[in-house]
């Protein structure tokens, strides 16, 4: 299965036939099926379970890795195919991609109608939104995700190519006159069973009806690794013990993807050392690492700022003995994969990460603005972060010479 690169680009979605081959979809309905019914063992006996998100909200998730067993290895394995690992490696442009996140995406209990219009983008953990649109622009994305159906569906909206660009004032009105009506240049996505949409999740998109009908949606997320630049939301949703499930080709592409992540925490690890020993050289050579096209890097410093800020929190004595649950909440991070960043945070003492955040601090300072702001469309109320831009006249020199503003 091709895909035309620069199109996807272009267009921030594609819709693909029989990305689930024929042959195969009884096989992965009857097994996501015993994983539904095992899900809802576990909510029946404890709704707070960490390893399903809760059933009675308006999207019940199935974190279906934590469900798995050697009869149900397929549903894992298909998310390793070329028409699903394979195709997201030539959307992002390399090899190297690692699967960020696996959930099924089921229908709820009762009928809740159309949620809210929304980009996959959050200021307070993101950078500002054109930065990272045109970071994206110059390099390529570093982020896919799919939705891939198991039965007809025709829930999901999206407005083409909003990706690249931030909110027209038409946009703007109709979303703030109601969120959980169509937008006028929306347009919904119609899959078959066994069809599937690539999308970059920074697009304008809307869960338009979460009914009772069955809905049955593998949703998945790939990231870049050997990209031209550092993508967003990029921990892994996984934590490996399922893997033992798998065959040994499957065991050694997770294997592979784990190898990736400790090589990019490596090079965090560097780059946050040479920070907070005012290191300029070494802070250039390990940015240039993490985030090898010139265009764009201050907004790679924006997201290792946020990064450095969860890791701080999780230093934080009141939060270090939490259980994972309530730690994962505190830093935005799913409870059963708290151990991907706790791994990173362990590489550090408290007393660095508060150095770190002093030296984070003018920056973070920048990407304030004096009185709160909204825009209609983000994953966010009102908020003094910035949503849109990026901080004007402030580069990566500039935060080299920041240094010297913080203690």
């Amino acid at each position: 299965m091709q895909i035309d690169p620069e199109r996807f680009l272009h267009d921030g979605y594609v819709i693909l036939e029989n990305v689930i081959p024929p042959d195969r979809l009884d096989e992965l309905r009857a097994s996501f099926e015993t994983l539904v019914d095992r899900q809802q063992a576990i909510w029946a006996r404890d709704p707070e379970d960490p390893r399903g998100m809760a059933y009675k909200v308006k999207q019940p998730r199935l974190a279906f890795q934590t469900l798995v067993d050697p009869s149900t290895a397929n549903t894992v394995e298909f998310c390793l195919h070329a028409n699903t690992l394979g195709v997201s490696r030539q959307a992002l442009r390399t090899p190297d991609v690692g699967l960020k996140q696996m959930f099924l995406m089921c229908n709820p209990a009762t009928h809740y109608g159309p949620d809210l219009w929304h980009r996959d983008s959050q200021p307070t953990s993101q950078a500002p939104l054109a930065g990272l649109q045109a970071d994206m622009l110059a390099n390529g994305p570093g982020l896919v995700q799919w939705n891939i159906a198991l039965y007809d569906d025709d829930v999901l909206w999206i407005v083409p190519g909003s990706h690249c660009r931030l909110n027209t004032a038409q946009e703007n009105r109709e979303l703030m006159e109601d969120r959980t009506a169509p937008l006028s240049n929306g347009m919904q996505v119609k899959l078959k069973a066994g069809d599937g949409v690539m999308y970059i999740n920074s697009i304008l998109h809307w869960p338009s009806n979460y009914s009772t009908k069955l809905r049955r949606i593998i949703h998945l997320a790939y990231r870049s690794f050997g990209g031209r630049l550092y993508p967003y939301g990029v921990r892994f949703s996984w934590e490996p013990g399922f893997v033992a499930h798998l065959s040994a080709e499957a065991q050694a592409t997770f294997q592979r993807f784990a190898e990736l992540a400790e090589r990019e925490d490596d090079r965090i690890e560097s780059f946050f050392r040479a920070i907070l020993d005012k290191n300029a050289d070494g802070f250039r050579e390990y940015l240039a690492l993490l985030h090898p096209g010139e265009t764009g890097r201050m907004v790679c410093v924006v997201l290792l700022s946020k990064l450095a800020a969860n890791l701080g929190t999780l230093k934080r004595p009141e939060v270090a003995g939490l259980p994972e649950p309530q730690r994962a909440a505190a830093v935005g991070e799913l409870p059963f994969s708290i151990s991907n960043i706790d791994a990173l945070a362990n590489r550090f003492t408290a007393a660095e990460t508060d150095r770190l955040a002093q030296r984070f601090a003018p920056l973070h300072a920048r990407l304030h603005t004096e009185t709160e702001q909204f825009v209609p469309g983000f994953q966010s109320g009102p908020t003094r972060h910035r949503f849109e831009h990026m901080p004007p006249d402030f580069e990566v020199d500039d935060f080299i010479a920041s240094w010297n503003e913080a203690a």
